[in-house]
């Protein structure tokens, strides 16, 4: 299996936008928004993948991810239940990469970071952005975003 383990938090100024290595526009949907199997699609430029995601427990979940041709996730779209756009900014701080995705739509305001570990106690070097920590707050994971 393979394992995800992430950290979120708020991001408090655009200092992410100066410091990030490039940005990428995300089209997200979700076919399943289950807590306990979560689907979903996403296109990124010529990319598309589906993601299937287990339930979360502390900082870590089951995630499985696959490249599929983007005419396909362009079909699956209409199957979707709910769906976002962002812009995702990456920010390397610390020996480690730090995502930041801006949202936009119904969601503008909303700016999101998480970085990916080994384990739930390695150490990291928060960047000037960082703010609040709402890891493990399902009202920020995506899939419920996506039904704001």
């Amino acid at each position: 299996m393979a394992l995800e383990i992430e950290r979120k938090f708020l991001v408090a100024g655009d200092s992410y936008k100066s410091m990030a290595t490039s940005a990428i526009d995300l089209w997200q949907g979700y076919l399943s928004v289950d807590p306990e199997a979560t689907v979903r699609l996403r296109i990124a430029d010529e990319k598309a993948f589906i993601t299937v995601k287990g339930i979360t427990t502390g900082a870590t979940r089951g995630e499985w991810e696959y490249e599929i041709p983007k005419a396909d996730a362009i079909a699956m779209k209409p199957l979707c239940k709910a769906s976002l756009e962002k812009t995702r900014y990456i920010v390397p701080f610390g020996g480690h990469r730090w995502e930041v995705d801006q949202f936009m739509g119904r969601l503008s305001g909303l700016v999101i970071a998480e970085i990916e570990l080994n384990s739930e106690n390695e150490p990291f070097t928060r960047p000037p952005f960082i703010g609040e920590d709402v890891t493990g707050d399902p009202k920020y994971y995506n899939s419920n975003l996506s039904k704001a």
